[in-house]
């Protein structure tokens, strides 16, 4: 493990935060992010770091305070008022008392808080509160869960780590657990270090620097340890290359996906899609390839910490019939419903343990295993399923390495591991508010790159859409991607994708499906425009818009079709026509026939694709010159012989097609990106549908 710890550094965070936050607490923040960014100690809010320190009331008085880290949060990311002051005298008190549920932990966290706007303290802040260091540092890091999670754990930790680690029996973080450390602190005074069974590793020291390296030190060492006793090679039953699971991945993801998204109840929009982000490495496959790996596999995750996110199991998909479609789905139908019968009874063997207020889990898997293609791991968006992502990895890893020591895998009780799962203070982790109506649909939009297609992507995003930018490769469509990437990160993704090409189109949806699970939503926005007469028309040149205009849009009508059927949760297409569909203008012929030709498909899909709750609509915009600094590659292409043609500049060109509609409105990007989100909202049962988007072109009118 590498020692991070930069003098530098350090004093850099001292400058920037020690005159509001004071010196320890800047360190705290700085010592805090080196453990936060290294994914084998922490991952994903987990861990917990604090700080004793003094705080100064209304009247001028010193009192001592617990800076704890606040429920949650992620220590690679931390500020310093993210470290909660909360009363610590009160906190070192809790422990005359015999226990506290959640409801009292945290009414006596939260009324012993110096600041009331503040968020929640940890739940480990009685623990934190009872240990004799200056700052406390606590991680559930991978190779000290690897020693204690198996047979003879705790001989393992002595081995790896000495006598004078100190080695406790899983409890449940809270008032129990501050007043086991406190009695293990008293009886060996000189112990700055714990192992906490199944959950973590803690150390501790009078400043940042000697918390922290303490940390690195031990760490290093069960990872020496670690490496020269797992030494016994697993006996694998197949050998499945990379190529061949990401080319399974392709067909199985969006299977899986349309049978893991929630019933609604909803009419309209009949199903909650989940996104799926899988975990395929060579690792992962040599793992689930092996003859131990079912029986290592099907068991808790390394700290019960981590069973909000994943559930107490996985389900594991036996001998999966990849080379048959129909087949597979039928195994992984009885996968799901297996495993949620396992798992309703799983709760209602629990069902006094259960608190008041929370109602059983949805009882579908979060991760799913298939041996030769890997692990599929399930979220309410891309970031969420990221997360179960990273501890699936996390732990297969580490039951490997349990396997490969000739040793075997062990947790605590279900019981215990219930309570964790159901435990308030841990699934209000997991609250959000304001859920966005589109949260879990993957939308993929041709021509991303330019003003229409921009406008819809942001709108898309800023909807709650993961969005799929593709376009032709180049500078377009990756100075769209990097800003919005940054605004709305883990939604985002830029593929080059070419229309007219069919293998470009279907590997398109292939990458999707190969990082998301599927698609959702199609928007057929990419064209091409051209000035000409019919009389002195090129025929190459009308042949290259129909490959875009006309072809691209079958392409991608067919793609979307196949791959929204497989789902089989439905899905909307919405095609960019255009008002020359119904108006077309003189020298734009090539442009308006062949727009009309792909409006025509759309109108076909419409009614081909309803059996499979597949709504196709179209959005008929006039003139749109630029989204911010996205300009309309149609308008780069015939502005020129337009504003020729009327002895206009620019702005003049703008103001003319402004003033020839009834509203006088300015048509954006904005505007087009509104009427395709009604569509995809599914406000009204509607497909086979023209919304202008023109302010008024009474011979633009669809009829």
């Amino acid at each position: 493990m590498k020692n991070r710890w930069s003098d530098s550094d350090a004093r850099q965070f001292v400058d920037r935060y020690g005159e509001d936050h004071g010196e320890a607490l800047a360190l705290r923040t700085y010592s805090s992010r080196l453990i936060g960014v290294e994914p084998s100690l922490v991952l994903h809010g987990g861990g917990n770091t604090s700080v004793k320190g003094a705080h100064l009331n209304l009247f001028g008085e010193t009192e001592q305070a617990l800076f704890i880290k606040a429920s949650g949060r992620n220590l690679g990311t931390l500020a310093p008022e993210d470290h909660v002051a909360v009363e610590l005298a009160y906190l070192q008190r809790l422990q005359e008392v015999d226990d506290l549920s959640d409801s009292e932990l945290l009414n006596a966290l939260r009324t012993h808080l110096f600041d009331h706007h503040a968020p929640t303290p940890s739940i480990e802040s009685p623990v934190h509160a009872c240990l004799p260091g200056r700052f406390v540092d606590h991680t559930h890091a991978d190779a000290i869960l690897t020693l204690t999670n198996q047979v003879d754990g705790d001989q393992h930790v002595r081995a790896a780590l000495g006598d004078d680690i100190v080695i406790l029996p899983y409890v449940s973080a809270g008032v129990r657990l501050a007043k086991e450390c406190a009695t293990a602190v008293a009886a060996a005074p000189e112990t700055q270090a714990m192992v906490w069974t199944h959950h973590g590793l803690t150390v501790w020291g009078e400043t940042a620097r000697e918390s922290y390296e303490r940390l690195i030190d031990l760490i290093t060492r069960a990872e020496e340890y670690l490496e020269k006793t797992a030494t016994r090679i697993l006996v694998t039953l197949q050998e499945t290359s990379l190529d061949v699971a990401m080319r399974r991945l392709s067909s199985v993801a969006p299977l899986l996906r349309g049978r893991l998204a929630r019933v609604t109840g909803d009419p309209d929009c009949p199903y909650q899609r989940m996104v799926l982000r899988p975990l395929v490495t060579p690792e992962i496959l040599a793992f689930l390839d092996s003859a131990e790996a079912q029986t290592l596999a099907l068991s808790p995750p390394l700290t019960p910490d981590h069973l909000i996110r994943t559930k107490i199991l996985p389900a594991w998909v036996d001998k999966p019939v990849y080379g048959d479609e129909a087949l597979l789905a039928g195994q992984i139908d009885t996968v799901l419903e297996r495993y949620a019968e396992d798992y309703r009874a799983y709760v209602a063997r629990h069902a006094s343990r259960r608190p008041g207020g929370i109602e059983p889990f949805d009882p579908a898997p979060a991760v799913v295993l298939f041996p030769g293609m890997g692990a599929l791991c399930v979220g309410e968006d891309a970031p969420s399923a990221l997360i179960v992502r990273d501890i699936t990895a996390q732990t297969l890893s580490a039951k490997a390495l349990i396997a490969a020591m000739g040793s075997s895998y062990q947790c605590p009780g279900e019981a215990d591991l219930f309570d964790m799962e159901y435990r308030p203070m841990q699934q209000a982790k997991l609250v959000r508010t304001g859920v966005p109506p589109l949260r879990g649909r993957v939308a993929l939009v041709t021509g991303a790159g330019g003003a229409i297609g921009s406008g819809i992507s942001e709108r898309l995003l800023l909807e709650g859409a993961h969005v799929v930018l593709t376009d032709l490769p180049g500078e377009s469509l990756s100075l769209l991607a990097e800003p919005l990437s940054r605004r709305f990160p883990g939604r985002v993704l830029d593929i080059g994708l070419d229309v007219t090409d069919p293998g470009s189109v279907s590997e398109g949806f292939e990458q999707v499906s190969q990082i998301w699970g599927g698609v959702d939503i199609v928007v057929i926005n990419a064209g091409l425009a051209h000035v000409s007469s019919l009389e002195t028309m090129e025929f190459e040149k009308f042949q290259q818009l129909e490959q875009v205009n006309t072809h691209g849009t079958l392409l991608l009508l067919r793609e979307a079709a196949r791959h929204m059927k497989r789902q089989g949760t439905g899905g909307d297409i919405v095609l960019v026509s255009t008002k020359n569909v119904f108006a077309p203008g003189s020298e734009f012929g090539a442009y308006s026939a062949t727009k009309a030709a792909g409006h025509q498909l759309a109108r076909i899909a419409s009614q081909e694709f309803a059996a499979d709750d597949v709504r196709v609509n179209m959005v008929a915009p006039d003139a749109v010159f630029s989204h911010g600094e996205q300009q309309s590659g149609l308008w780069a292409e015939v502005g020129p012989q337009r504003m020729l043609a009327r002895g206009l500049d620019a702005d003049g060109l703008e103001a003319y097609y402004r003033d020839r509609n009834l509203l006088k409105a300015r048509i954006t990007a904005e505007h087009v990106g509104s009427a395709v989100f009604f569509f995809v909202s599914r406000a009204t049962p509607t497909t086979g549908a023209t919304l202008p988007v023109d302010g008024g072109l009474p011979d633009a009118t669809p009829r």
